[in-house]
């Protein structure tokens, strides 16, 4: 724990594979049942300690905010007050943040990030706090970073997202990750989700997907079954930017088993058995101007803060 001790961390992405929104508290949260799987798409996240007892953020090849309007700062600043309340004071931290994860996309990573931030000091300072009260940090930035901060690669998480059941990951899959090139915000998507009865009805007959949650809360260690792939927010979104649509058809046509929107969107992503298939429909998108990747789930310990090799 000596300044200019440094490190550097890789933030993945998250893609949702089921969103349903159950309903919304008093405080403005909606409350949800959600599965969300980490990507092998990331963010790089440099850290350095230094004895200036300030934060400062770089975000080169960005134009991403480098003030507190940037949840790696909040979450630096959260860490450092923690160390504090600890005794441990005079300590400083420089980030470099380099994205590789599309902004305000659907894919967490803001969330991602902060939890990079929180792990990595934690980790360069010896480990100071225990992972309570880093969770707890990390729900005070974002109802996701928790999911980042955990170290299995998907969960099936409800309340705010934040009760997270550690579930099986498909290693058989590959996803095709597209993005147009646009922010949604999260905020408004939500603002704009109307929860009527007759939805919650349709969604309650979703009886195999409910089988499946079932069975992940006794314990048992079974993939979700990816074609029952769903997101409530999607209606909202595409409604305002037709290309969710059009991308999830072009998905389809080139191979694709199933295509949903990620989180709030606009990112979309197609599930798909063949490698080579899905290749090829990542190298059609980006020759067509969209970002594109080709990726599988993150397997083994996903949680934020890996050391990057």
């Amino acid at each position: 724990m000596e300044p200019g001790y440094s490190l550097t961390f890789s933030a993945p992405a998250k893609i949702n594979l089921y969103l349903k929104i159950t309903g919304k508290r008093s405080d403005g949260y909606h409350t949800l049942e959600t599965v969300m799987q980490k990507i092998e798409l990331y963010d790089t996240v440099r850290l350095e300690l230094t004895n200036s007892s300030e934060v400062s953020l770089a975000c080169p090849d960005s134009s991403l905010p480098e003030d507190r309007s940037n949840l790696a700062y909040q979450a630096a600043e959260r860490f450092l007050q923690a160390l504090a309340g600890k005794g441990k004071t005079g300590y400083g931290v420089s980030i470099v943040l380099r994205k590789g994860i599309p902004v305000a996309a659907g894919l967490g990573g803001g969330s991602s990030d902060a939890a990079a931030v929180l792990s990595g000091l934690n980790r360069l300072c010896a480990f100071p706090l225990d992972h309570l009260e880093l969770f707890e940090e990390g729900l005070s930035l974002g109802a996701d970073v928790p999911f980042f901060l955990h170290s299995a690669s998907v969960c099936l998480a409800t309340g705010i997202g934040d009760i997270l059941t550690p579930v099986a990951a498909d290693a058989s899959a590959w996803f095709v990750v597209v993005n147009p090139r646009f922010s949604v915000s999260t905020k408004w998507a939500y603002e704009n989700f109307v929860l009527t009865v007759a939805e919650k009805e349709i969604n309650l007959n979703r009886s195999r997907v409910k089988q499946w949650w079932r069975s992940c809360e006794r314990g048992e260690s079974v993939p979700f079954p990816m074609d029952c792939l769903y997101n409530d927010l999607e209606q909202v979104t595409a409604a305002r930017y037709g290309q969710i649509l059009q991308i999830k058809h072009s998905l389809m046509q080139n191979g694709a088993d199933q295509a949903l929107m990620s989180g709030s969107g606009p990112t979309v992503f197609g599930v798909f058995a063949s490698e080579r298939q899905a290749a090829r429909s990542a190298q059609l998108f980006e020759e067509n101007g969209y970002f594109a990747c080709l990726t599988r789930a993150l397997n083994g310990r996903g949680g934020a803060g890996k050391v990057k090799d």
